[in-house]
């Protein structure tokens, strides 16, 4: 599968790119995952290195035989762990290069993406992180769509407590410096955890809080693959308000109110429109109440956790 074409955003700039590792996780999607470096592949840029993190039960043979017939190593790694947040760790272990990329195996990149954002991140420098365009594919499935999209056009910067999240892991960039600064990425947030969402959330907001600064570039596209039918949506509401909770819990301080006053922002927006669900939208009333379970019994359990551990280090 190809994505959509899209315009040259950098019309006259040179080709030359320094060395750039692009990291690709995946787990139990062979086939997505294949289209995947395949599209990289067919990009107008590749990165030098092509860092594959596969916690697959079972080894891709044809991608660890793979060779290119383009300038990119192909370097793949059959982890057999779990986990989103460690698996992105575990890439940037085995990065070459200080300048990194990521994207997802559900995920195809426009033909200039990788140039695109490989040169937005060296125009802001290493106290940033770039992200981009997450946009909606076409559905592949009955009822098919694709979660946490993001077309807008306008580029913007975002800098300090924005009381949002902004960052789509499937389309970001980064240098090395910051993700040793701030600690990277939390290995018990992400899919294939107990809270299997927010990695990205949680990375994004302590680099704000170390004063880095998050870029939106619009012409970084890539196309969050439809794959997901009307059946996956409770499941991933209960996943995504799982990690969602456990971000917020991680984070309260009662020094410090700011994520209290976000937890109690997000529980309340979805709680005051529950009424309203009720009579006109039902399907959405469902997919509020199975985030808010996710959000509330995640928030709890990692509370309880850090209680424990604390108690036992004494």
């Amino acid at each position: 599968m190809s994505p959509p074409d899209a315009h040259n955003p950098c019309p006259g700039i040179a080709a030359t790119l320094p060395p750039t590792s692009l990291i690709l996780c995946s787990r139990n999607r062979p086939e997505m995952l294949l289209e995947q470096v395949l599209c990289i592949l067919q990009g107008e840029e590749v990165p030098a290195e092509l860092v594959i993190i596969d916690d697959s039960d079972l080894a891709s043979k044809q991608l660890a035989a793979l060779v290119p017939d383009r300038p990119c190593e192909i370097r793949y790694v059959w982890n057999r762990s779990r986990g989103l947040g460690r698996a992105n760790n575990c890439g940037v272990a085995q990065a070459r290069y200080d300048l990194l990329v990521f994207t997802q195996d559900d995920v195809l990149v426009s033909p200039t993406w990788f140039g695109t954002i490989v040169r937005a991140l060296l125009q802001a420098g290493p106290r940033a992180l770039v992200t981009g365009q997450v946009r909606a594919g076409e559905p592949e499935t009955k009822g098919g769509f694709a979660p946490s999209t993001i077309a807008d056009e306008a580029g913007r910067t975002y800098e300090g407590r924005i009381g949002r999240d902004v960052v789509y892991l499937q389309n970001a960039a980064f240098f090395r410096s910051g993700f040793q600064e701030v600690g990277g990425f939390d290995p018990e947030l992400g899919p294939g955890t107990s809270f299997p969402s927010a990695e990205d959330n949680d990375f994004a907001f302590r680099l704000l809080e170390a004063g880095y600064c998050i870029v939106y570039e619009p012409r970084a596209i890539t196309y969050h693959r439809a794959w997901r039918s009307d059946t996956d949506v409770m499941e991933l509401e209960w996943n995504y308000g799982r990690g969602q909770g456990a971000f917020y819990a991680k984070h309260l301080s009662l020094r410090d109110p700011y994520m209290l006053k976000r937890f109690a922002r997000d529980a309340a927006g979805h709680i005051l429109r529950l009424p309203v669900k009720i009579v006109s939208d039902r399907p959405q009333m469902r997919r509020s109440i199975a985030y808010l379970g996710g959000l509330f019994t995640a928030a709890a359990e990692w509370l309880v956790r850090r209680r424990r551990s604390s108690a036992s280090s004494i």
